[in-house]
């Protein structure tokens, strides 16, 4: 019987991978569910098993799998994309984070063993935890959240740090526009996830963990649910973890849907049964985080590349990157492009060759005309920044963001001061309200904003909107308000003459 693999991701599901999979099985296929790959835009991908490896066909409706069968698709013959692992999309990667994804089971503990998994957790535990925390430093990795944190740096905090119990917090609360890499992680491998916490565990002292995990996705929190429980019979999480003397578990908790939850410490709060509110710091919750207790909080991202850099060597995941920016991140191509989807390689790539060489250009045919990088509080960038390579210090000094990853491009119809605007309406939307330049700050954004679109007193009013950014970033107590501005700033300087209509 020919081994056949269809996608359970969401994206995948949303357009019938389901039913193409109950098609492929009525036709005798032996069907596994998988992850995505990434290429969003051939979803549903079916690959077949052969000889050579898997071949590709997509994108697959329901009504298109009889024809295939007839033609030949369970022989790997007819009409297809040739082996999934060529394709360019695919040969141009460099996948660290998302390995396994669209590869194995996301379900099955053997396949994920079978495909390297547990090879950290089983090195970790056999170090001590001071070498794992120095390993994670060797190895250049940062948050994958938004600041770029190191995540050793964290991590050793919350080792040094005295307390009765430790806890590992990872924030799934995936709320930027543009991105589903978490989503996609944890759908199409979620024990990577698990032995990352894990590892983290071990390093700091942890015995418990939680992942606040957004409620808009319903199939990743099932899916995570079901993978602790298959862990925790596999001994891979709860009392003496593989033999070894730890002892830790993972809960999973369903946020309510406020983007500022994405901020850690106000995830902190949620996880404790408070209002959604972002906490003054100090203390920073690697000392004082989870109940007053110290905490690592870190990414899904951050946390699923600690396994391989474990196995493998920080040296091997520090050579990926360039400068400070060491590894790989993920970035999620989303918005008006041709090619939109997953794409895992090693910092330094540019701005230009993500979009125009993976993305293709824009879905509309017609030319690109700005790129938001970071989600809605990331800094709109012009064709002719193209040349800005993705990493964090190169985008710092243009005034831009990587923040999660997230590549949202628009076309040349697009209104810069309109987005502008949004980004203060989104504030005003998603502020906790806890801080006065925020709260107040937004609304205010709005209406100057109005003013200047309206022809009102523009010249003065672009001075006004100027000082309000200034006030914003220096005066709000987190990225919330502190952040709005970037994308008001970049729309002004790149965009001006959107503000002048």
């Amino acid at each position: 019987m020919t081994r056949v693999y269809v996608p359970r991701d969401s994206a995948a599901r949303s357009v019938g991978a389901d039913a193409v999979a109950e098609r492929l099985a009525a036709a005798g296929a032996d069907v596994v569910r998988t992850g995505s790959r990434g290429m969003l835009w051939l979803e549903p991908l079916v690959e077949v098993e052969t000889p050579a490896g898997r071949v590709g066909y997509g994108p697959v409706a329901p009504e298109d799998v009889d024809g295939l069968v007839a033609a030949g698709m369970l022989d790997g013959r007819g009409e297809n994309l040739g082996l999934v692992e060529d394709l360019p999309w695919m040969r141009r990667q460099q996948r660290v984070t998302f390995a396994r994804v669209g590869v194995v089971d996301p379900l099955s503990p053997d396949d994920y063993v079978a495909h390297g998994g547990l090879a950290g957790l089983r090195a970790a535990l056999r170090t001590s935890p001071t070498a794992v925390v120095e390993a994670v430093v060797e190895s250049g990795l940062r948050g994958r959240g938004g600041a770029g944190f190191p995540t050793g740096i964290k991590w050793r905090t919350v080792l040094a740090a005295d307390a009765d119990v430790k806890f590992v917090c990872c924030n799934a609360d995936e709320g930027d526009s543009g991105t589903f890499a978490d989503r996609m992680l944890i759908e199409g491998d979620p024990f990577t996830l698990i032995e990352g916490m894990t590892i983290a565990a071990h390093a700091v002292g942890a015995s418990e963990g939680y992942v606040y995990l957004r409620s808009e996705y319903p199939d990743a929190v099932e899916t995570l649910t079901v993978a602790i429980e298959i862990a925790r019979e596999r001994g891979w999480l709860g009392e003496r973890i593989l033999g070894s003397d730890l002892t830790f578990d993972i809960q999973v908790r369903v946020g309510a849907g406020a983007y500022i939850c994405g901020e850690e410490t106000s995830m902190l709060e949620s996880l404790e049964g408070k209002r959604g509110q972002v906490r003054a710091k100090p203390p920073i919750p690697a000392l004082e985080g989870l109940f007053g207790r110290p905490t690592v909080v870190n990414n899904v991202l951050s946390l699923a590349s600690v396994p391989a850099i474990i196995a493998d060597g920080p040296a091997s995941y520090a050579a990926l990157g360039v400068g400070r920016s060491r590894g790989t991140s993920v970035f999620q191509l989303a918005g008006n492009v041709a090619r939109g989807g997953i794409v895992e390689t090693g910092f330094g790539i540019t701005l230009g060759e993500l979009v125009n060489d993976f993305g293709g250009g824009t879905a509309s045919g017609r030319p690109v005309r700005a790129v938001q990088v970071g989600g809605p509080l990331g800094a709109y960038l012009p064709v002719d920044r193209f040349d800005l390579p993705l990493d964090y210090e190169a985008f710092a000094e243009a005034g831009a963001m990587l923040g999660h990853g997230g590549v949202v491009v628009f076309d040349d119809t697009v209104d810069m001061a309109e987005m502008a605007r949004f980004a203060f309406s989104f504030c005003a939307e998603e502020s906790c309200g806890k801080c006065t330049p925020c709260r107040v700050g937004a609304v205010r954004g709005v209406e100057t904003i109005d003013r200047i679109r309206s022809g009102q007193d523009r010249e003065k009013n672009l001075v006004l909107l100027e000082d309000l950014c200034e006030l914003m970033t220096d005066g709000s107590l987190c990225a919330m308000g502190g952040l709005t501005p970037m994308p008001v700033r970049s729309a002004v300087r790149h965009f001006g003459e959107d503000f002048q209509r």
